[in-house]
């Protein structure tokens, strides 16, 4: 029964980025029918942002409302509001209404943001629920949650994108005619498998919650606590007795003991990166491939969702730190 329960972890974990991975993927489809044009996806980065104001509540719940707020709860409520959200995206994405006399696609944008605002929750609130199983199973959290930028990238890919070929001349006019070859499935189609996604995802949650074999997993959990506790209380091992690295005093982290200038070059890199990662370079990325068309947009989209997963992948087996 062990391997039912990490399989169901590691569908919990494809719903923590599947909605916004599959965003990325799908927007070179998208492009072409909104108002918004090769701007759309600087508006999802932007919005993706707004949407931190998730994590930001669930932690300041915690801080001065603790033990009144389970992430129970809160992924319950997350995975079925994404559900809906991209149910009602397969229906609303290509609707528009005037804003300040210009359209705007209202529907998608709005539904855009509830999807980012699961998707940033779910980073603050499914590691916190992991803590109830076995340790094990983190790593195949970590799993799942590298398949949700595959999976989608993988669906983008057999869809394919809709190009424009030249037909020759027609009707004696001496103008090229325009075959358009459609993608295999359309973008409604996408938005209803992502949302089975999000469904498998949420189905796996509740069952790793009433399950019996996930219950004795907890239980396990509870109990291997409970003796490591016993173990430390009994050596009386503070953090004050453990030796300071170079006998410098500073913060613990990681493996090591860091001075403040290290630690705020750390934390200041860790930021820099983040910021290209999910801000600056998916913003532009529209931009760069636009003097070469949707099908290069399209590739490098899908693409660079199926990067992140490989590259977690092969950080298992190279040498690190």
């Amino acid at each position: 029964m062990g391997f039912v329960v990490h399989l169901l972890v590691c569908l919990l974990g494809t719903g923590s980025w599947v909605a916004i991975n599959g965003m990325w993927v799908e927007l070179p489809l998208m492009v072409p029918s909104a108002p918004e044009g090769w701007l759309l996806p600087s508006y999802l980065t932007v919005i993706i942002q707004l949407a931190n104001v998730g994590p930001l509540a669930f932690t300041l719940a915690h801080r001065f409302l603790p033990g009144r707020v389970s992430e129970v709860g809160v992924i319950y409520a997350i995975l079925g509001l994404g559900c809906l959200a991209c149910l009602l995206l397969a229906f609303f994405w290509r609707s528009t209404s005037l804003v300040g006399g210009i359209p705007r696609s209202t529907a998608l944008l709005a539904l855009l943001f509830f999807l980012a605002l699961v998707d940033c929750t779910s980073s603050v609130t499914f590691l916190p629920y992991m803590r109830r199983l076995r340790l094990d199973y983190l790593t195949t959290y970590f799993v799942g949650e590298g398949l949700s930028g595959l999976l989608p990238g993988l669906v983008a890919l057999g869809q394919g994108v809709g190009t424009l070929h030249c037909n020759g001349t027609g009707n004696g006019t001496g103008r090229p005619q325009e075959d358009r070859q459609e993608p295999r499935f359309s973008v409604q189609t996408f938005f209803f498998l992502l949302t089975i996604m999000m469904g498998i995802s949420l189905a796996s949650f509740v069952f790793l919650n009433y399950l019996p074999a996930a219950k004795k997993e907890r239980a396990k959990e509870k109990y291997h606590a409970r003796v490591q506790m016993e173990k430390m209380v009994g050596t009386q091992v503070t953090v004050e007795e453990r030796p300071m690295i170079g006998g410098t005093p500073g913060r613990s982290f990681g493996s090591g003991t860091y001075s403040g200038p290290q630690l705020a070059f750390i934390f200041v890199l860790l930021a820099w990166v983040n910021a290209l990662t999910n801000g600056v370079l998916p913003a532009v990325q529209s931009y760069s491939c636009l003097p070469y068309g949707n099908a290069a947009y399209h590739l490098s989209a899908t693409l660079a969702a199926l990067a992140n997963p490989l590259a977690c992948f092969l950080g298992m087996f190279l040498p690190h730190r």
